[in-house]
Parts: structure tokens; C-alpha cells; sequence
């Protein structure tokens, strides 16, 4: 699922962020920067997603 939503983060970023961490002001922020070009969108979703599964990691202590 991780892969999935790295691609579609990058492919079709509000999708990858909404799978991420649902609806919410991180989302709005992504649609924004989406609307503003893509490239934006993309780097922030990638980052939204890879913050989100280091913070699920960590409190699972997983490494």
C-alpha cells in the first residue's frame, strides 16, 4: 500500500495526501499547491506521505 501511495502522490498528488491522512488542512494545502503546478503538488504530497509513514513507524516502534 506504501508503493500505491507513493505513486499516486506523485502521479495524482490530492489522491495520494486524502489516502494518506483523510480530509483535512493538509489536503486543502496539497489541492493548493496542485493548482499552482503540479511539480509543487507532488513534492508536497511525497513529503506529506513519507512524514506520516516515519511518524506510524516510529510510534509502532518499527525500523
Amino acid at each position: 500500500m506504501k508503493l500505491v501511495r507513493f505513486l499516486l502522490g506523485l502521479l495524482v498528488p490530492p489522491l495520494g495526501v486524502f489516502l494518506t491522512v483523510g480530509v483535512g488542512p493538509t489536503l486543502f494545502i496539497n489541492i493548493l499547491l496542485t493548482v499552482l503546478g503540479w511539480l509543487p503538488g507532488s513534492i508536497h504530497a511525497i513529503w506529506v506521505i513519507a512524514k506520516r509513514d516515519e511518524q506510524l513507524n516510529r510510534e509502532g516502534n518499527i525500523y
